[in-house]
C-alpha cells in the first residue's frame, strides 16, 4: 500500500507512546520483562550506569530484581500491576504488607533509591472499559497511607501513569489541564519512544530520526507553550519484549533502544549536543548454545507447512515477518525457518520444539541473513532452585509436557503440591 501523508499521520499517532506522570529530574528509561528470557538484572544495572541513565521505571516490584539496584544510586520507580489494584483498594492490611515487603525492606544504608510507586499501568485506558475506575484511586490512597505509616511518605510518592488518551476523556482532561497550569507541579513523560520493527513505519532509521529530534528538543530545557519548565522523561523502552501483547500492533514487541540481549540498535545523541555515538552494550551476556532451528530443505511436500507455521507464530514471535518489516523480504524457506527458530529459542532450545512434524532440523550455522536477525536464546536470568540446579533444567521434561500435552492439569496439580508453581 502506498504511504500517503495522511496514512503516515495515522502511523505516527499509533506508534508514539506518551504517558504522563509527576516526578523528578534526569534521563530515565522503562524496563519491561515480558519476554521469553530476560537479561540478568546486574547487566541491566551495568547498561544504565555505563550509559549514564540515572532512573529506571519498573512495571512490578519483584524483590529479587529490585535488590540489584541497591547501592547503585539509580532512582527506581516501582510498579503495581493493574490486577493487584482491587485487592489493595479494599484491604488496607494488604497495602501495608505490600509496602513492607516491596518498599521498606529495601530502604537501608546503601539500599535501593526508591522514589516513586506507580499504582497501575495506564489503568484508565479506553480498552479496559472502565474496569479500574473504582479501584485505582482507593489503591493509591492506601499505598500512600501505608508509606506515611512507615515514615517514608515524604520521600516516596505514589502516582498513576496515564495513557495520552485520558486527554480526550472529559472526566480526566480537566484535572490534567489544571496540573499543567499549577506552577509547583512537575510533569514528566513516563513513556516516550519509537519502535524499530513490526510496522512499515517502525524501523531503525525512523527511530533514530525521532530520538535525534527528541534529544535536541530536551537539550534546550524548555517545555511546551503550556508547560514551560524542563520536561523530565523516561524513554520507552530499554529492551525488546517478545511476549508483549500485540493487540495494539505488532510494533509492541520492538520498543527497545537495545535488543533483547543488550546490544544497541543505533547510535544516539543523548545529550542533544551533537555527541552521537553507539550506546554501551550489555557485558558478559550469557547465551544458550550456538544452534538454530531451520526448515529442512530436503522436504518436498509442503502440505504440513501452513499449520506448523501458524503454530510457531501463534506461540512464538513472527512480528518481524509482517509486510514492511525487517524480515519481510525473506524467501519462503527462510520465512519458515525464521518462524521455527523463534519458537525454538523461546522454548529454551528444547529439541522437541524443533520438530514440526519432521519439517525442521537443528543446525550450528547462524541462520541470520543480511537484513534479518535470527535470535538465539539467553540463559535464564534467574529461577527457583532445586538444590543448586535451576528448576528449568531439573524439571525440563515436566515443564515441556505442561505446555504441550493434554494431561497438563494433572501436571499443574503435581507442581502445586511440590510448591513449585
Amino acid at each position: 500500500m502506498k504511504t500517503t501523508s495522511s496514512s503516515w499521520g495515522v502511523g505516527a499517532l499509533l506508534l508514539l507512546a506518551l504517558h504522563l506522570v509527576y516526578v523528578v529530574d534526569g534521563i530515565g528509561v522503562n524496563w519491561g520483562t515480558q519476554a521469553s528470557q530476560n537479561l540478568h538484572p546486574s547487566i541491566i544495572v551495568q547498561i544504565l550506569k555505563d550509559n549514564k541513565i540515572g532512573k529506571v521505571k519498573l512495571f512490578d516490584s519483584d524483590p529479587w530484581t529490585v535488590n540489584f539496584f541497591a547501592g547503585t544510586g539509580i532512582e527506581v520507580m516501582l510498579g503495581i500491576p493493574n490486577n493487584q489494584l482491587a485487592t489493595l483498594a479494599k484491604n488496607y492490611d494488604k497495602a501495608k504488607d505490600w509496602v513492607k515487603h516491596n518498599v521498606a525492606k529495601h530502604l537501608y544504608n546503601g539500599g535501593v533509591n526508591i522514589k516513586y510507586v506507580a499504582v497501575g499501568n495506564e489503568p484508565f485506558l479506553k480498552a479496559y472499559n472502565g474496569s479500574n475506575i473504582d479501584t485505582t484511586f482507593p489503591a493509591l490512597k492506601n499505598i500512600q497511607k501505608a508509606l506515611n505509616e512507615h515514615g517514608i511518605g515524604d520521600k516516596i510518592k505514589v502516582t498513576i501513569p496515564q495513557n495520552g488518551d485520558v486527554l480526550t476523556q472529559a472526566a480526566t482532561a480537566h484535572p490534567l489541564a489544571t496540573f499543567a497550569d499549577a506552577p509547583k507541579v512537575k510533569i514528566i513523560i513516563g513513556e516516550i519512544g519509537w519502535p524499530t520493527d513490526g510496522n512499515i513505519n517502525a524501523n531503525v532509521d525512523m527511530a533514530k530520526r525521532f530520538y535525534d529530534g527528541f534529544f535536541k528538543k530536551m537539550a534546550t530545557k524548555k517545555g511546551s507553550p503550556l508547560y514551560q519548565e524542563n520536561i523530565e522523561y523516561y524513554l520507552f523502552s530499554l529492551t525488546d519484549e517478545n511476549q508483549k501483547s500485540v493487540a495494539p500492533g505488532d510494533f509492541e514487541r520492538h520498543w527497545g533502544i537495545f535488543r533483547y540481549d543488550g546490544q544497541p540498535k543505533f547510535s544516539m545523541d543523548i545529550t542533544g549536543n551533537g555527541n552521537d555515538k553507539m550506546p554501551v552494550p550489555g557485558k558478559n551476556v550469557k547465551y544458550l548454545e550456538s544452534k538454530w532451528c531451520v526448515f529442512n530443505s530436503d522436504i518436498k511436500n509442503m502440505d504440513r507447512v501452513p499449520a506448523n507455521m501458524d503454530f510457531a507464530c501463534s506461540n512464538g514471535d513472527c512480528t518481524s515477518l509482517k509486510p514492511g518489516c525487517s524480515c519481510s523480504d525473506l524467501n519462503q524457506h527462510d520465512r519458515i525457518s525464521y518462524a521455527f527458530n523463534n519458537y525454538f529459542q523461546m522454548n529454551n532450545q528444547d529439541v522437541r520444539s524443533c520438530d514440526f512434524q519432521g519439517l525442521a532440523r537443528i543446525v550450528n550455522v547462524n541462520a541470520s541473513t543480511q537484513h534479518c536477525f535470527f535470535p538465539i536464546a539467553l540463559q535464564s536470568a534467574g529461577s527457583k532452585l532445586i538444590g543448586s540446579i535451576p528448576i528449568r533444567e531439573a524439571l525440563g521434561d515436566m515443564v515441556f509436557l505442561l505446555k504441550h500435552f493434554p494431561f497438563r492439569e494433572a501436571l499443574v496439580d503435581s507442581l502445586k503440591q511440590l510448591s513449585i508453581i
